[in-house]
C-alpha cells in the first residue's frame, strides 16, 4: 500500500570519496566515510526526519517540511566541516542536495519525481556546497529564504522546463552576495548543439537537453570502437551552454576547431565552438578514429 503526499528529500555524499581510498587506503578512508555518514545519519534524526537508505557513501533522508529538509542539510555540512583533517591532511566534505514536492511512500521507501529532482541537485552541488530548487526556497519560513541566492536556470531531465537552482549558505557569518529580489535572472539564450556521428545528426537545444554517449545500445549516440566504455559521457545543457562529462576508464579526447586536443579525466568541459570528440583514446592513436562532430549554434 502506497500513500502520496509532500515531503522535503535530502541527497547527501562524501565528496571525492574515490580519491579517499586512493590517498589513504582502504581501511582508513572507509573508517573516515563511515565516520561521516554516521554524522549526516545524526543530523537527519535530530531534525525529526527519517533516513531511508544509505548507498555506500551517500544518505538518503526524507522530513515532513522544506525547513527541516535546510536545517538538516546545513547541520550535516557543520558537523563534517568541523571534523579535524585527517592524519594525512586529507580534509573530508560533503555536498548536499534537496528538494520539496509531491513523494509517493511505499513500504518505507520514496519514489517520484521529487525523489530525482533531490538527487539531481546534490549530483549539481560540489564539495561544502548545498543545492536546492527556488520552488523549495518559495515553500522555506522567510528568515530561511535570506539565506538562499540564486544562481542558475538549468535543463533537469525530464523537466519540459528549466529549473531555477538555488544555493543555501550554511556557514555562519558567510558574507551573502544576495540576488535582489526584483531581478530575475538573464533568461537563457535559445542555444543548440549539432552532434554529427556518421550518417547520424542529434541536435540537443531545450527541447532536448541532454544526450548519452557509449556502447551500450541504449545510448543516444552508439560508439562502436571497443576502446570507449558502455556508459562513456554524457552531454548536458545548463543554462545557454552544453557540457561534456567524461565519465569512462580511458578518457574522452576532444578537440577544438583550430586547438590542441584536450584529454578528459572523469572531468568536464564547456563545448564551445565547433570541433570532434574521440572515445578512449586520442585521435592521433590509430586510424580512422570514431568521432563525434559537433558545433554550437546560436
Amino acid at each position: 500500500m502506497n500513500e502520496q503526499r509532500d515531503l522535503c528529500v535530502v541527497f547527501a555524499d562524501v565528496s571525492g570519496s574515490t580519491q579517499l581510498y586512493e590517498k589513504l587506503g582502504d581501511t582508513e578512508a572507509l573508517r573516515a566515510i563511515d565516520r561521516c555518514v554516521q554524522s549526516m545519519e545524526r543530523a537527519t534524526v535530530l531534525n525529526k526526519g527519517r533516513v531511508v537508505k544509505t548507498i555506500g557513501d551517500e544518505v538518503m533522508a526524507v522530513f515532513d517540511s522544506a525547513a527541516q529538509g535546510f536545517q538538516a542539510a546545513s547541520e550535516m555540512q557543520m558537523r563534517i566541516d568541523e571534523m579535524p583533517p585527517l592524519g594525512s591532511g586529507v580534509k573530508l566534505a560533503i555536498r548536499a542536495g534537496f528538494h520539496f514536492g509531491s513523494a509517493i511512500v511505499e513500504n518505507n521507501d520514496i519514489f517520484g519525481d521529487t525523489v530525482n529532482t533531490a538527487a539531481r541537485m546534490a549530483g549539481l552541488a560540489k564539495a561544502g556546497q548545498i543545492i536546492t530548487t527556488a520552488d523549495t526556497v518559495a515553500a522555506l519560513p522567510a528568515l530561511l529564504r535570506e539565506s538562499c541566492r540564486e544562481i542558475d536556470a538549468l535543463a533537469v531531465k525530464g523537466k519540459a522546463e528549466d529549473v531555477r537552482v538555488c544555493e543555501v549558505i550554511w556557514q555562519e557569518g558567510a558574507e551573502l552576495t544576495m540576488m535582489s529580489a526584483r531581478t530575475a535572472p538573464a533568461a537563457p539564450m535559445e542555444t543548440r548543439l549539432r552532434l554529427q556521428h556518421g550518417a547520424e545528426e542529434l541536435v540537443l537545444g531545450p527541447a532536448r537537453p541532454a544526450a548519452t554517449l557509449g556502447r551500450d545500445v541504449a545510448s543516444d549516440v552508439v560508439i562502436h570502437d571497443p576502446r570507449a566504455s558502455r556508459s562513456h559521457a554524457k552531454i548536458e545543457r545548463r543554462r545557454d551552454k552544453f557540457v561534456l562529462v567524461d565519465m569512462s576508464s580511458n578518457g574522452t579526447f576532444v578537440t577544438f576547431h583550430g586547438e590542441a586536443e584536450l584529454a578528459l579525466k572523469r572531468e568536464e568541459v564547456i563545448l564551445r565552438s565547433s570541433g570532434q570528440i574521440v572515445f578512449g583514446h586520442s585521435a592521433s592513436a590509430g586510424e580512422s578514429p570514431e568521432v563525434l562532430k559537433f558545433s554550437v549554434e546560436a
